[in-house]
């Protein structure tokens, strides 16, 4: 399939450029025990979300709902305090330059914008990046995906549209808001969980992802 020139392409963040699986699952476990939360964190614990967002990771950890938004609060905090932000996949940063010279990229995240852009400025992408829609910004993901659809792409069809994601909620978000989604088979959730939301387009590694717009 050869892709319609000049895209633009929503990146997720969390198990799709960063690889912060065993943060999310260090960090949810700490703030449970710091809240007095019995249940211990495990990757079946992401796999099963129907919606990926800390928020509903804490409601899977057993969080009560009065505790949620201070679950939300502590875990973005831990990530703001570490050292330096999580590793990148293997690649994409090579990936993600080349996509940028014929294509506007953005990132529509769970996580926040401050965090996200210490990750990107780490790993020598930032410049890649047109705009980060974060947790911090008011909408849902869907309604981010929109927004950015109005600012970089006004008059552009679906086909030129892409959300690339690592969740079944990222598939629903891109077909919710009439653009294509990519769904990523190394990040969070499994690929038989991805293939359930029936997404446009696999890839299973950063080349294949270049792969797929190789044709702009």
């Amino acid at each position: 399939m050869i892709l319609p020139a000049m895209s633009l392409i929503l990146f997720d963040f969390d198990g799709v450029l960063a690889d912060t699986l065993g943060d999310l699952l260090q960090f949810g476990q700490e703030v449970c025990d710091e809240l007095g939360v019995k249940h211990t964190a495990t990757q079946d614990d992401l796999n099963s979300l129907e919606v990926m967002s800390f928020a509903t990771y804490g409601i899977q950890l057993e969080v009560p709902a009065h505790l949620v938004d201070e679950f939300v609060r502590r875990c973005l905090e831990r990530f703001a305090e570490k050292k330096s932000p999580p590793a990148i996949f293997d690649g994409l940063a090579e990936v993600v330059h080349k996509l940028a010279l014929k294509n506007d990229l953005a990132v529509v995240t769970g996580n926040s914008t401050q965090n996200v852009n210490a990750f990107l400025a780490e790993h020598g992408i930032v410049d890649c990046i047109r705009a980060v829609y974060g947790v911090d910004q008011p909408g849902s993901k869907v309604q981010k995906i929109s927004l950015a659809r109005e600012q970089f792409s006004a008059g552009m069809k679906r086909d030129s549209v892409f959300m690339v994601g690592d969740s079944l909620s990222d598939i629903r978000a891109a077909k919710e808001a009439s653009i294509q989604s990519v769904a990523v088979a190394w990040g969070h959730q499994s690929l038989s969980r991805l293939m359930s939301g029936e997404p446009d387009h696999v890839v299973h590694s950063p080349q294949e992802l270049l792969e797929l717009f190789a044709g702009m």
